[in-house]
């Protein structure tokens, strides 16, 4: 972590946090990959009993009035617990509470987000579709206008709390005539008669967070739980994008954290042809690779945070994100794959916690958003950023400061 980076204020919430981490019993962790606990409800609970959930939003709801940059201390600090304790402790506090308190009533909050933030309610996210993934606006489920209410029909899979949570973030198609941006509502909805859990995924790893496959059929959702305008779900799924991605990156700098501390202190004690590993380059070597990218990935998110504090153009901003969620991602996949080969065959193993975390960060490149879409989304922003500077002329123009700058004809583009 960056001690000098935060202020007084953030080291202390950063303290608090890790005091939470440091109380979570070891029995719970094994028990989550295990699958012994389907969703961690107790450890939830706790977190909102120390008031660590929501940390940026009002003190009216719960929150603690804070910034991009405390949340993603925290995200951090959670994630060494494993990668699924920072996925629950993000998806409610951080990505459905989000949407509520940008876009909802004030009875909204009141019903959804002052209990969460305490811990005695739980929710989720429902974006993906056994049809669509990063195909968003390709949703199949639908939300049928009757009058007092809506009745809402379909699938949404991968939901992190699906077996858990009491309340859904879900979008459906509102108007089949509309543009598929255009015709998207945003709903909350209360688990209740036609609300079903339909099945519990096996997975890699992350397990223990109750990802789900979710069928609704036939489910009245009252008028006041449209969440933002009507056919405005695209409104909503904007500023998700930053909790979802922001939020991912810091977490998985957590997960992977512990990794390269494992694989440090393993290098220093192992010793090999009578002299400890890490005197050996071809392991010091990556231990020092590792650590250069979780400083590099912690030092993106910090300057991605603050532009987002700042209110830094929504287009910046949106390919800074991106490229944070690239980079820290892929980044940290490296730092667990550098720590399992310094550790050799008992990394490999259970003896040691390297290999869970290495199932764990599979997901990381993957969810809220594939690493690809955002490659195209950088590549979007970037080329539109581009024009902007050449057509405002804010900087000099470098193609001239070559000695052949004036052979035009050598300069051939079709």
């Amino acid at each position: 972590m960056f001690n000098w980076l935060l202020d007084e204020k953030t080291r202390r919430w950063r303290d608090e946090v890790r005091d939470f981490v440091k109380s979570i019993p070891r029995q719970m962790i094994l028990d989550m990959d295990a699958d012994k606990i389907r969703f961690p409800k107790e450890f939830l609970q706790e977190a909102g009993r120390r008031n660590l959930l929501g940390c940026r939003y009002p003190r009216q709801w719960g929150g603690r009035e804070m910034d991009w940059v405390s949340t993603c201390v925290a995200m951090e600090e959670v994630g060494t617990l494993g990668y699924i304790f920072a996925c629950t402790f993000g998806v409610g506090a951080e990505l459905v509470c989000d949407a509520i308190v940008l876009h909802g009533t004030d009875a909204q909050k009141e019903r959804y987000v002052a209990p969460l933030l305490k811990g005695e309610i739980f929710a989720a996210e429902c974006l993906t579709e056994p049809r669509g993934g990063s195909d968003f606006f390709g949703t199949t489920t639908t939300a049928v206008d009757k009058g007092d209410h809506f009745l809402l029909n379909g699938q949404k899979r991968f939901i992190v709390g699906g077996e858990g949570a009491d309340y859904f973030l879900v979008y459906a198609r509102t108007d089949p005539k509309a543009k598929p941006h255009e015709g998207i509502t945003c709903f909350i909805v209360d688990r209740g008669p036609g609300v079903e859990t339909a099945y519990l995924y096996g997975l890699m790893g992350c397990r223990g967070g109750g990802t789900s496959r979710l069928v609704f059929k036939d489910v009245r959702v009252p008028k006041e739980n449209v969440l933002g305008r009507l056919h405005g779900g695209f409104d909503v799924f904007k500023t998700m994008m930053i909790p979802e991605r922001l939020g991912t990156a810091a977490m998985t700098i957590g997960a992977a954290r512990p990794a390269l501390e494992v694989a440090t202190g393993y290098s220093t004690r192992r010793k090999a042809f009578g002299k400890p590993i890490q005197e050996f380059q071809g392991v010091s070597f990556q231990v020092a690779e590792a650590a250069m990218l979780l400083d590099a990935s912690r030092a993106m998110v910090h300057a991605t945070a603050t532009a987002v504090d700042r209110k830094a153009p929504a287009a910046t901003v949106r390919r800074m994100i991106s490229e944070t969620k690239k980079f820290v991602t892929e980044s940290c996949q490296k730092v667990v794959h550098y720590a399992m080969q310094v550790m050799g065959g008992i990394g490999y193993t259970t003896v040691f916690p390297v290999e869970r975390i290495y199932r764990d960060l599979r997901l990381a490149s993957i969810w809220t958003g594939t690493n690809e879409i955002m490659a195209g989304i950088i590549a979007h922003e970037w080329y539109k950023e581009y024009w902007t500077m050449k057509a405002a002329r804010l900087t000099r123009d470098v193609e001239q400061d070559a000695a052949g700058a004036d052979d035009v004809e050598e300069k051939v583009y079709e």
